[in-house]
């Protein structure tokens, strides 16, 4: 059947709110944005359209999926993050606002030397080496790589072969250049004869406890990739090796910065102290006032 485009977004929300959807208008808007690959300024001018059958179809077919609990970004295929637009799939965790506090705070370390508006003690740096372990989609390695005013080379690495195909995907569209490397954590690092030596170490590790993996959201536990969401038992497993690995690959100096979960930050903070390496330990909540990232630098 036909219909006018504002017929069609009314009952779009209301099937979306029948089944829960948070945002059922905003949701309903941007599928259909998507369905007529429009921006949606434009939205605005298409109310007095009228939709053909097999577009209606379509779009509730998209209905459809979202109603089924698949997140947004994965129907449409991207988020917007930094600034920036990414490609995302199930492969790949979704960007979320969160890390843009550690994204924020590593950019102001680099060209500033500052970190949550406070100024530090760094040595000054003509250019920085940029390490991201856990890449995923690449958001934090292609933002710092795009967005850093001070001369940044930044190197990324992901366990995951399909995640490192999205990360150079979103590497290529927003013109950066990303040395990207598929292995476990800093193993790509190694070296044949000595180990690559970094300024800034920067990770968003998987951080939730295994038994709480089945209480997330339905969008998260059926369909964002449990490998980039399961940090072991307690939640430490990555921040347990990244705390006694991450020194051998720091240079003098280095940073280490890792965002966490909002109830982390004591054994965080415990397990860079036991790894006797760094010193200035801080954490920088973000804007719901939770601790959310952590930074140390290299003794």
């Amino acid at each position: 059947m036909s219909m006018r485009v504002k017929e069609l977004l009314a009952l779009g929300e209301k099937q979306l709110r029948e089944c829960g959807i948070d945002d059922a208008e905003t949701d309903s808007k941007l599928l259909y944005c998507f369905l007529r690959n429009i921006p949606r300024s434009r939205l605005i001018l298409e109310y007095q359209i009228v939709l053909q059958d097999q577009h209606c179809e379509h779009y509730f077919r998209l209905l459809d999926e979202r109603c089924a609990g698949r997140p947004l970004q994965y129907i449409v295929g991207t988020q917007d993050f930094m600034g920036l637009t990414f490609k995302v799939n199930e492969s790949v965790l979704i960007p979320r606002m969160d890390t843009e506090i550690l994204v924020e705070n590593a950019l102001s370390v680099i060209d500033e030397n500052k970190l949550n508006g406070n100024d530090l003690t760094l040595s000054p740096r003509k250019s920085w080496d940029v390490l991201d372990l856990c890449t995923g989609s690449g958001a934090i390695a292609v933002s710092v790589a795009k967005l850093a005013k001070t001369p940044v080379k930044v190197c990324a690495s992901d366990i995951s072969e399909e995640a490192l195909s999205v990360a150079k995907t979103n590497g290529e569209r927003n013109r950066v250049q990303v040395e990207f490397q598929q292995g476990d954590l800093l193993d790509p690092w190694q070296g044949r004869f000595r180990k690559r030596k970094f300024d800034m170490i920067i990770s968003n590790p998987p951080y939730v406890r295994t038994a709480e993996i089945g209480r997330l959201q339905r969008e998260i536990r059926e369909h964002e990739p449990v490998l980039a969401l399961d940090g072991g038992g307690d939640g430490l497993d990555l921040y347990r090796r990244i705390a006694v690995k991450a020194p051998e690959f720091l240079k003098k100096q280095g940073v280490l910065m890792m965002e966490i979960g909002w109830d982390q930050r004591e054994d965080v903070t415990r397990l860079l102290e036991s790894a006797g390496k760094f010193e200035q330990i801080t954490c920088v909540k973000d804007l719901a006032r939770l601790d959310r990232v952590i930074f140390a630098v290299l003794r």
